[in-house]
């Protein structure tokens, strides 16, 4: 690990590591255990001199990898922890750096599998630890970049606007990005925006940025072909499905063309709705089960919008409406079990669609 300026917080944390009592970690470093018992009373306004700072190296680069990794760890929550022993620190170390961005990885892969919990718990260790002031550059980019997972759990939650929501955590993320001038995250984030829009019913705004968005070489290929897609979505909960479908199969080529199946496997599922709602069942039916056969994800949202979509399809057809609903009971289930809050209204709203017109012929 990097070099340390060690202060009594750095000292306290690598005898808790080492399990070690001031006396037997005084008599290993060779100093007096009143000096132990000073550095820790005094905590990170406390440097040791230059000489005590190398002794402390050298115990530190004797330690096993699972004892410096519980240092980094009582180190990292001692930072964190606020109260009168703790002086402000001019931002991350190095070896932090190292450990938020792991993290952040470990964060994708917990909202991709909507692990909800464990993704807020990693996120909120890094998400207001230093105020920005005392970032540089590299700790403001991961400061973003963590905002904006912030974000997506967010998002994927349901939580779309307001003070605590996805929308005010992609503009924050935004400001921090143009700060630091890098363009392709600035894109990202208006996508994910337009995403926003979309969700909360702004149905035509979304639209018109995603096709903005389709043409901006900010933005990488797939996700140019993500906007063009979305286009379509947008589009088709306007009503306007003929024109959704043109822009999703051209999405679909897209997709063929970068060699992204998931995305073309997922564009077939949207397309297969707009169809739908243009009256063509049959294509409808045809295209669902492409998606159906051709998803590889585990993702249990993407369980969720399949089954979403092919219950919707089935709900059209008198002859497979129970199926449909019993379709929709199980995505709903898997919605309320992950916490998937936009999911499972959407799911009420197609049930809704579905036996309003139900009950009026009963009535009639």
């Amino acid at each position: 690990m990097a070099v340390i300026e060690w202060t009594g917080a750095e000292a306290r944390a690598l005898r808790a590591a080492r399990r070690r009592s001031v006396r037997d970690f005084a008599q290993e470093l060779g100093v007096a255990v009143r000096t132990v018992s000073n550095w820790e009373a005094k905590g990170a306004s406390y440097r040791p001199r230059p000489d005590t700072q190398a002794i402390l190296d050298t115990a530190l680069a004797r330690c096993d990898p699972a004892t410096v990794l519980l240092f980094e760890t009582l180190l990292s929550e001692t930072a964190s922890r606020p109260g009168p022993a703790r002086v402000p620190t001019s931002g991350p170390r190095l070896w932090e750096y190292e450990t938020w961005v792991d993290d952040l990885e470990r964060a994708v892969a917990a909202i991709s599998r909507q692990d909800f919990a464990f993704a807020s718990d990693l996120l909120g260790r890094w998400w207001s630890r230093w105020p920005a002031r005392d970032l540089d550059d590299k700790g403001l980019y991961l400061y973003a970049r963590t905002t904006t997972l912030v974000g997506d759990l967010q998002r994927d939650q349901g939580s779309v606007l307001g003070p605590l929501s996805a929308a005010r955590s992609y503009l924050e993320a935004r400001s921090v990005f143009e700060q630091l001038a890098v363009p392709r995250r600035i894109a990202q984030l208006d996508l994910s925006l337009a995403v926003v829009s979309e969700m909360s019913g702004r149905h035509t705004e979304a639209a018109d940025r995603y096709q903005q968005l389709a043409a901006d070489p900010r933005l990488s290929g797939r996700d140019r072909a993500r906007a063009q897609l979305w286009v379509g979505t947008a589009l088709d909960k306007t009503g306007n499905h003929t024109a959704a479908a043109g822009f999703m199969s051209g999405a679909v080529r897209l997709f063929d063309s970068l060699g992204e199946p998931e995305d073309w496997s997922v564009a077939h599922q949207k397309l297969a709705l707009a169809h739908r709602g243009a009256g063509d069942l049959a294509k409808a039916c045809e295209l669902i089960e492409v998606a159906r056969r051709t998803g590889t994800t585990a993702s249990p949202m993407q369980q969720v919008r399949l089954a979403t979509a092919e219950g919707h399809i089935l709900l059209s057809d008198p002859g497979t409406a129970d199926e449909g609903l019993a379709v929709l009971g199980r995505a709903a289930d898997t919605a309320a079990h992950y916490g998937m809050s936009h999911q499972l209204r959407s799911i009420e709203g197609i049930r809704r669609g579905f036996e309003q017109p139900a009950r009026s012929l009963q009535r009639i």
